[in-house]
Order: structure tokens, then sequence, then C-alpha cells
């Protein structure tokens, strides 16, 4: 099973991985702070907290999820979830159809390898819209409409690559 980092505040472990379903167990330290807003175009997830309590913000409106309870998120649904609080958060995290989740997973936690990363501890600009257009099909940013940011991660891919950030980042590289 493979551990992977998706943030400062947040490492995976892969449990289940099939074309119908991607099935994680997440850890997100104390004191994190929201992603990026973000849906996902064809996927349907689902969450269970195993123990602590996370923060979730579903289509603007925040709530805290506390140990034993679920949450689904519909595809298309505009939604964040980080762990402010004192203690580790540990969640059950599923995806269906998984698609090419697990991939977007690793070529995140390739840039957390390769320190492709800035001082807080996110990805670079120009390294995340490599990637951000390359997995468009399960992972989009709600900052703006697609149509708008669509484009403008086109050229920061575009100068990104040039740059030499790859679409498939080598694992462990």
């Amino acid at each position: 099973m493979a551990e992977l980092t998706l943030s400062a505040h947040q490492t995976m472990t892969l449990r289940e991985s099939t074309q119908d379903l991607l099935e994680v167990e997440t850890v997100y330290a104390p004191a994190g702070s929201a992603p990026p807003e973000h849906f996902h175009p064809a996927q349907d997830e689902h969450f269970e907290v195993l123990e602590g309590e996370v923060e979730v913000r579903l289509d603007g409106r925040t709530r805290t999820l506390r140990q034993g309870e679920t949450l689904d998120v519909p595809r298309g649904v505009r939604h964040q979830m980080w762990n402010p609080g004192d203690r580790s958060a540990r969640v059950r995290w599923q995806t269906r159809p998984a698609g090419r989740t697990e991939q977007w997973f690793r070529a995140i936690d390739a840039l957390h390898r390769q320190g492709a990363l800035r001082a807080d501890g996110s990805p670079q600009p120009l390294a995340f819209a490599v990637i951000a257009t390359e997995y468009r099909d399960v992972f989009r940013l709600a900052a703006a409409p697609w149509a708008v940011l669509r484009p403008a991660l086109a050229v920061l891919a575009l100068v990104g690559r040039m740059q030499g950030y790859k679409r498939h980042p080598q694992r462990g590289a």
C-alpha cells in the first residue's frame, strides 16, 4: 500500500484501486487550512470520519464532521475538506468511478517529492497548472468558471512544461 503526500497537512494510504473504486485512508494533520475549492466532473465521493473531526465546505456551506459521520459529495459539487483543529483526523475516502484519480494523487505526491513547492507547502503554480490541465477529467478548480480558468491554466501549463515540469511526474522522483 502506497502512502502519498497531498499537502503539508494531508497524507493518504491507498487501500483499494480498481476502475470502479478508489478507496484511501487519509490523515489530516492538525492546524490545516482549506485546500482550493474544487469539484470532480465525473466522480462521486464518500467520506467517513474514523477519528477526530474535519471541516467541510460544500457548495459554500461549512460544517464540522465528527468521528462516525459520513458525507457524500456528488460529481460537480464544489467542496473543500481540512482539519483546523488541534489533533489529527483520519478519514476513509471513496471515489466512484475511480477513473484517473489515483494517478492524479500520485502526480500531486510527486510534486512534493520533487520539492516543487512554495514556502507554504503548496505546489508551485506552474507545476500545478501542468498537472491540473492533464487531469481535468478528475479535478477542476472552482475559483472561476471553467471556461475562464481553462485557457489561463493552459498558458501556465505551457510555461510550466517549458520550465521542465511534467504531466506525469515519475513515481518517487
